[in-house]
């Protein structure tokens, strides 16, 4: 089994012991997540980074039990408060999923129906799990609507989805799984087609809600930099395993897989006008042919010959966190170094 994830902030609200969900499909078996292990504390923002397909998505849709078991084969255990997710009824997770653990999805406009004024469905949210009369139900929600921004919210309260802005709708999206104080608040790609301001805006926003709330967050991005300004702790994924989890300073300042190097060095960074910026060459693997050995071998210009045949077990190899590399944590260090020397270089 993979380690767990140690942090200071106490007990897990959320914990993810060797998770693996498998897609079995005619042309083969889509191994979506592969033997993944984190976990997630009240206050802290845990970010989960990597390119499309890596698995991001589907780690967290699992854990709501939104993925349909009928045709997918899960193992592993899912402990949110000491129960296993995993082994509950479709009617025990309905009483959690949207009370105690929310998600904010990608396409807000998706997830609002267009026929329905906003207000009449964050009020049908509020009743299902509380008793409560729909006036008062009404209340909380131009409340919550107030709460994250949205101005006029009494107002705005009656308008359809379509009357509202992309930044908008995912404050709506936000007050609607804020509507019962959860205790997890999973977030997938929440700036996806915003502009910058409005970006800014709604990570602001949830950094808010986190403090105030005192809540876990989940925050599922392919933007580092996105990362780099909120998290505590970062995950990277590739090809649904972890490549590297730990404290977002200690992955950031001394990353420790080739793949995070590259998502690093594929970036700009505000103090290095002219730095060169250096794509990872290739495509992530398909999911049904993932590569023996180290799954991003095929791309590491680090590779060396267990990177072909040995999957590298997910440890601390004496880099003060646990990677999935075969390089020693001296080999890390040296050609980490000399790859920003390179880039600097190049700036200069």
């Amino acid at each position: 089994m993979s380690q767990v994830h140690a942090s200071p902030r106490g007990e897990p609200l959320l914990e993810v012991r060797d998770l693996r969900v498998h897609f079995p499909t005619p042309d083969g078996v889509v191994k979506a997540v592969d033997g993944l292990s984190f976990s997630v504390r009240r206050g802290e923002t845990f970010g989960i980074v990597g390119e499309s397909g890596s698995g991001k998505s589907v780690t967290c849709l699992t854990a709501l039990g939104l993925i349909n078991r009928k045709s997918a084969l899960v193992e592993g255990e899912v402990f949110f408060k000491g129960r296993d997710l995993l082994k509950l009824s479709n009617e025990e997770l309905q009483k959690i999923r949207g009370k105690e653990l929310a998600m904010i999805f990608q396409d807000p406009f998706a997830c609002l129906h267009p026929m329905y004024r906003v207000g009449d469905q964050l009020v049908e949210a509020v009743q299902i799990h509380d008793d409560m009369s729909r006036k008062a139900a009404r209340e909380r929600v131009v409340e919550l609507l107030a709460a994250v921004g949205i101005p006029r919210p009494r107002e705005r309260v009656r308008d359809y989805p379509h009357q509202y802005s992309g930044g908008m709708r995912q404050r709506a999206m936000i007050a609607m799984a804020l509507l019962h104080n959860p205790d997890i608040l999973i977030a997938d790609e929440p700036t996806t087609a915003l502009d910058v301001t409005v970006q800014a805006q709604i990570l602001e926003l949830i950094e808010r809600i986190k403090e105030e709330f005192q809540i876990g967050v989940i925050l599922i991005t392919h933007d580092l930099a996105v990362i780099a300004d909120v998290a505590q702790t970062v995950m990277v994924m590739y090809a649904g395993r972890s490549m590297e989890l730990g404290a977002r300073d200690a992955v950031f300042d001394k990353p420790l897989h080739p793949y995070t190097w590259g998502l690093l060095e594929s970036i700009p960074r505000v103090a290095s006008k002219g730095e060169l910026l250096v794509p990872i060459e290739g495509a992530p693997p398909s999911l049904i042919n993932v590569p023996p050995g180290c799954p991003f071998h095929p791309r590491c210009p680090h590779r060396f010959s267990p990177c072909d045949d040995q999957r590298p077990d997910f440890k601390d190899r004496g880099g003060g966190h646990p990677e999935a590399c075969h390089l020693s944590a001296e080999d890390k260090r040296r050609l980490w170094s000399e790859r920003e020397a390179r880039r600097t270089k190049v700036a200069v």
